[in-house]
């Protein structure tokens, strides 16, 4: 694919990886959130349960954030975004939506 000589490949890296922080970011926050919600009204075996899988997607949203912050940092001219990658971004981050209206219901 050739180069746009006008266009400045230092710009559009730097706006998706601070996208990607601030994404974790939300997550992370969310995530804190349900836990807390999960736990409010005691320990039990559901809140457990729900705390667990909120933390296993949001390390697996953390693993795949963590790989394309790197991705764009190491070169100027980053690779495209893996299919399988932002398939598994998509599902952490629905299911963690889908764990929340659960807790909230």
């Amino acid at each position: 694919m050739p180069r746009d000589p006008d266009r400045d490949p230092g710009l559009q890296p730097e706006r998706t990886r601070l996208a990607w922080r601030r994404t974790t970011l939300s997550v992370t926050v969310a995530a804190v959130l349900a836990v807390k919600t999960a736990l409010h009204g005691g320990v039990s075996a559901p809140g457990i349960i729900a705390c667990a899988l909120c933390c296993v997607l949001w390390l697996g949203f953390l693993g795949v954030a963590h790989r394309r912050i790197r991705a764009l940092a190491s070169s100027p001219d980053p690779v495209a975004f893996a299919p399988r990658h932002a398939t598994a971004a998509v599902l952490c981050t629905t299911a963690m939506a889908v764990c929340g209206a659960a807790l909230v219901l």
